[in-house]
C-alpha cells in the first residue's frame, strides 16, 4: 500500500475517524521515540588519563628487525 493510497482511505473517514487515525499516528511516533536509546555524545577530554601507551612505542619491533637492516 502507497501512502497515497493511504491518505485516499483516511480522507474518506468522517471528521472524528480522522482524528482517532492521526491520535494513533501521534502515539506511534512518541512510542518509537521512546523506544529508542537516546545517542550519547563523547565529552572531550573523558578519556583522559585511561589510555596509556609505552615508552618504547616509536622503536621498531623485534620481529622486523631483519628486514630494516640488512
Amino acid at each position: 500500500m502507497s501512502i497515497l493510497d493511504l491518505v485516499a482511505k483516511i480522507e474518506k473517514l468522517p471528521p472524528e475517524k480522522q482524528a482517532e487515525v492521526e491520535n494513533l499516528v501521534d502515539s506511534l511516533i512518541s512510542k518509537e521515540s521512546l523506544d529508542k536509546p537516546q545517542e550519547k555524545k563523547p565529552v572531550f577530554g573523558s578519556f583522559k588519563g585511561k589510555i596509556v601507551m609505552s615508552d618504547d612505542f616509536d622503536e621498531p619491533l623485534e620481529d622486523f628487525k631483519e628486514y630494516m637492516y640488512p
